[in-house]
This record gives C-alpha cells, structure tokens and sequence, in this order.
C-alpha cells in the first residue's frame, strides 16, 4: 500500500522517540543524559528531521543533506547523523515502493544511488563532523567524490556499521536486529525493554564504530565484552525490569570513561524503523 509523507514522518519520529525511551548504557536516553547532551536535543533533532527527510520528490542524498541541515538549526550539534543515514534509504524505498516494504525494494534504492547522492550526503557529514572523522585514501569525505554513494559506503564497510548496511542491504538490522525485538515483544510486551534488547544485542555483537573512531578498536571491543554479560542477563529474564540496576551502573560507567556507542543507537532506531516499515 501506498503511504504519505506524513505517516512516514510520524514513524519515523515514533522510532526516534522509542529509542530515547529505552535504558541504553552509555547513550543518552530518559533515565540519563550524557557526553554533553540531553534526551531534549534529541526530541528536538527528530521533529526537524523528520519531515525533510520524509519530503516527496527528493533523492536519498537530498534527504540526508536537509534533515542534517534542520537538525542544526533545532540544536546545533551532530545528534542524529547515523540515524539519518540509515533511514533515508529506507524512506525513499517506501515512498517508491510502498509497505510494506521488501528487502528487494531497499536493495533497488540502494543501487539507484548517484554520485550525486555522495556529493550531498559528503556535505551532510562535513557538516554534521562526527567524532573522529578523519581522512581516506579512498573517497575522502573533504573531496568531490568520484563515485556513488553506494560505492563509497562499501569502501567504508569494513570500519563503519553504518556504511556496512548499505554495503550489505541492511544485512545486520533486518536479520539480526529485526529478529531480536519481535522476539523481545514477543516475550515481555515492552517496547522500551525490547529496544533495549535490541541495543544491548548490537553492542554485544559488533565493536561500536563510534567508539572505534574516538578511542580504537580495542576500546570498542572491550565495551563489547562488557555488553555481553548484560545482555545474557537481560535475555534470560522473565522480568527485564530487575535488570535496571545493573545496566544503570553500566550506563554510568561508560559515561564517565566517556565511551559512547552512539553508531549502536543509530542501528537500533533503524531497526524499531525497519519494523514499523517491513511490517506494515
């Protein structure tokens, strides 16, 4: 079925909203703020994003490149970057294609993708500096690229989760990610446990890339170690609420080492995203 660009925008913002419900240690959400921002930053930066990203008529890069753009003026700092890039493919495959929407249909944005595309989302990344953004050998962000957007996303695979989605058609999110939080609803019939689930699940599995950029990957790897014994607790308990405290101290740690598995959130608003979408 076909869908507008206002019920897009509304899950979009609703995949926004439901990540910053959830306990997720080390990344901002309700029950603490952290690394100089507050859950408000991030309501703000999803209403501004929301509907140039949802917008009719314009090209993946585009989207990127407006939504980052309103996210600036909400809040003037890079809270939504990864969450931009992971849903505009995603946005433009439903307003093409309909919902619910097919791997099959992400998989032909994805391909579509320009050089153009590149060059927009270049300035949206320039713009919004990521922590740790440095330069490549190949496809440098600073430069006019020479390639598609897809291309230089599948050069970047192998140290950016982000750019690995599109490298791999969303391999990470609609296998593992969509997997984890219809099994988490399944079993406690809470969205904000089963976003937690779904976070926890990332950062048990990948060394965060946001991290890996600002303190090595070491450093991302022993978070990931640490996420680990969380998140076999949180999945082996028939009440994820006696969970709370352990996972706020968790949270409070990485906080004040600084470690902020910021590319796991954006993963895991794309994946609530992905299930409002490949549901429908």
């Amino acid at each position: 079925m076909t869908i507008s660009a206002s019920e897009l925008a509304g899950l979009y913002k609703e995949a926004c909203l439901a990540e910053l419900s959830a306990l997720k240690p080390g990344n901002v959400h309700i029950f603490a703020d952290g690394h100089g921002m507050v859950v408000q930053d991030f309501v703000a930066s999803a209403e501004a994003s929301a509907q140039p990203l949802c917008e009719p008529g314009l090209t993946v890069g585009q989207r990127i490149q407006q939504a980052i753009q309103a996210t600036w003026s909400a809040v003037n700092c890079n809270t939504n970057l990864g969450i931009v890039l992971l849903a505009a493919p995603m946005i433009q495959a439903s307003l093409e294609a309909g919902l619910p929407l097919s791997a099959h249909a992400l998989s032909h944005t994805l391909q579509s993708l320009t050089v153009d595309d590149a060059r927009l989302a270049y300035a949206a990344i320039l713009q919004a500096s990521p922590a740790g953004l440095g330069s490549s050998d190949q496809h440098d962000v600073h430069e006019a690229p020479a390639v598609t957007l897809l291309q230089a996303m599948e050069q970047a695979q192998s140290y950016d989760l982000v750019a690995r989605q599109y490298a791999n058609g969303y391999q990470e999110i609609l296998q593992f990610g969509l997997g984890r939080y219809h099994a988490a609803m399944a079993q406690w019939q809470r969205e904000a446990w089963a976003v937690s689930a779904v976070y926890l699940g990332f950062l048990s599995r990948y060394p965060d890339s946001h991290i890996a950029r600002k303190y090595g990957v070491a450093a991302a790897e022993r978070v990931m170690q640490q996420a680990l014994v969380h998140e076999q607790n949180l999945m082996a308990s028939d009440n994820p609420k006696t969970c709370q405290r352990p996972l706020m101290t968790f949270d409070q740690e990485l906080k004040a080492a600084k470690l902020n598995p910021g590319t796991t959130a954006d993963l895991t608003v794309a994946t609530v995203l992905a299930a409002a979408l490949f549901t429908s």
